[in-house]
C-alpha cells in the first residue's frame, strides 16, 4: 500500500533526534494542573526587560501554512512586537489531535524559526487564553504586553460563555494583560469581525481587539487543504513555507 506524503512527513519527524524528547514533553504537561508553558526555543533577542511587547501565535499548526506565516510576519512590524512566540497547546479547546502528531508539529515550528532572531517556540498545557496568560506571566518580565494573533474562529470561541465560570469577570482579567489581533479568513472579512464585536454583550471589549487584513490568497488557505493534498500526494508549494517543504526532502 502506497504511503502518502503526510505519512512521509510524519516518518521523517519520527526519526528526528528531538522527536522522542518532544513527545515526552507533551506527555508530561498536565491540563488538570496549574497552567504551564515551556519554551523549547528562545529568540536571540528575547524579551528581558519590563514593558515590552510579546506577540503570541497560539494554534494547532496542523501543519504550518503560508497564511500562518503571513499573519506572523505582517504583525511584527505593524504592532512593533519585540518577540514572537509560536505556541502549541496540548489541550486545544474543541480540537482533538489528528493529522500530524504534536511532536511533529513542534519540529515544523522550530524548523521555521531557524535564523529568525525574534522568534521563540513553546508548548502550553492549557488551551484557554486566560490560562496561557497566567502561565506566561510566570516566565516573562513584569508588565509584558501580550498580543495574541488569532483567526476569526478563535475570536468567536474567546467570547463563548460556555468556556467560563464567570464570563465578564474572567474576560476582564484576560484583557488586563492581553490584546487580540484578528486576521480575516475566508468565512469572515473585516466587516464580519466588526459586526461580531458590536454585539451588546461584548461591545465593551472592542478596544482590545484589532484587525489584520490578509490578501484573499492567504485568507482562503487552510491546514485542512494542505493535509488533503498531502494525503493525495499533490503539490503543496503554494500553501506552505519552504521550511516545511525541506522536511519532505
Amino acid at each position: 500500500m502506497a504511503h502518502s506524503l503526510l505519512d512521509l512527513l510524519i516518518r521523517k519527524c519520527e526519526h528526528h533526534p528531538d522527536y522522542d524528547r518532544y513527545t515526552e514533553l507533551f506527555n508530561r504537561l498536565d491540563p488538570a494542573a496549574s497552567p504551564q508553558i515551556e519554551l523549547i526555543h528562545r529568540a536571540e533577542s528575547a524579551i528581558s526587560k519590563p514593558g515590552k511587547r510579546l506577540g503570541i501565535f497560539s494554534g494547532s499548526f496542523n501543519p504550518l501554512t503560508l497564511a500562518h506565516t503571513k499573519m506572523i510576519e505582517d504583525t511584527i512590524p505593524e504592532y512593533q512586537l519585540d518577540e514572537l512566540l509560536l505556541l502549541l497547546a496540548k489541550a486545544n479547546v474543541d480540537k482533538t489531535v489528528f493529522g500530524l502528531p504534536l511532536a511533529a508539529r513542534l519540529l515544523t515550528l522550530k524548523r521555521y524559526t531557524k535564523n529568525r532572531e525574534k522568534f521563540s517556540v513553546g508548548v502550553s498545557s492549557h488551551g484557554r487564553y486566560i490560562d496561557k496568560v497566567s502561565a506566561l506571566k510566570v516566565i516573562l518580565p513584569p508588565e509584558t504586553e501580550f498580543h495574541f494573533i488569532v483567526g476569526y474562529d478563535t475570536l468567536v470561541r474567546i467570547f463563548d460563555p460556555k468556556y467560563y465560570t464567570d464570563f465578564h469577570t474572567e474576560l476582564g482579567e484576560l484583557f488586563v494583560d492581553a490584546r487580540f489581533i484578528v486576521a480575516n479568513r475566508a468565512e469572515a472579512d473585516v466587516e464580519t469581525i466588526a459586526s461580531f464585536m458590536d454585539q451588546p454583550e461584548i461591545r465593551q471589549y472592542t478596544p482590545y481587539v484589532s484587525c489584520l487584513l490578509l490578501p484573499d490568497v492567504y485568507a482562503y488557505m487552510s491546514s485542512t487543504e494542505v493535509r488533503e493534498l498531502l494525503e493525495r500526494g499533490e503539490a503543496i508549494e503554494h500553501l506552505v513555507p519552504p521550511s516545511l517543504l525541506a522536511m519532505l526532502d
